[in-house]
């Protein structure tokens, strides 16, 4: 099982659970599988000679400490650390936790992306999918050149299923 059949079948599964329903959406799971693929390739949970961890790659004062102080997601994701066993709901706890624990980080991802006020992007709209990506990541060192590919790989196994 590849690392992007993985995430569709076992990862996404859990981690929607634990979201409302609407959050939900094709062009969700798309986003969350083009970031992942994109920032670690779906392999690798802990960033290469840097901080980040996980599929999606969050760092500890970036993304996770955003998605728990953001008003829109802090209930969320605090909520999924408990519903996971996760008692102690701090930016350290998450941090660790996102490495090794997959969904936790999946529904980190969604709630990033759900902190963009812009819609998520359609299929045919690689262009506004990477300033989406921009906008959420902000990746130390972005690489263009891959995303197209990446956000169209996503979308093809996305609705293949």
């Amino acid at each position: 099982m590849t690392g992007a059949s993985y995430l569709l079948a076992q990862v996404f599964p859990v981690a929607f659970a634990q979201l409302p329903v609407h959050m939900d959406t094709p062009a969700a799971r798309a986003m969350l599988l083009a970031i992942a693929l994109q920032e670690s390739r779906c392999t690798y949970r802990r960033q290469i000679r840097g901080p980040a961890r996980g599929f999606w790659q969050f760092e500890q004062g970036g993304g996770v400490k955003g998605v728990l102080k953001h008003p829109e997601t802090a209930a969320f994701a605090m909520a999924t650390m408990q519903a996971f066993q996760y008692l102690d709901t701090s930016v350290d706890t998450a941090y660790t936790a996102i490495e090794h624990h997959d969904p936790l980080a999946c529904v980190f991802a969604r709630l990033l992306l759900w902190t963009v006020p812009a819609a998520l992007p359609t299929r045919q709209n690689p262009d506004e999918s990477w300033r989406h990506y921009l906008e959420a990541w902000r990746p130390g060192k972005p690489h263009r050149q891959t995303w197209d590919g990446f956000y169209a790989e996503a979308w093809l196994l996305v609705t293949s299923l």
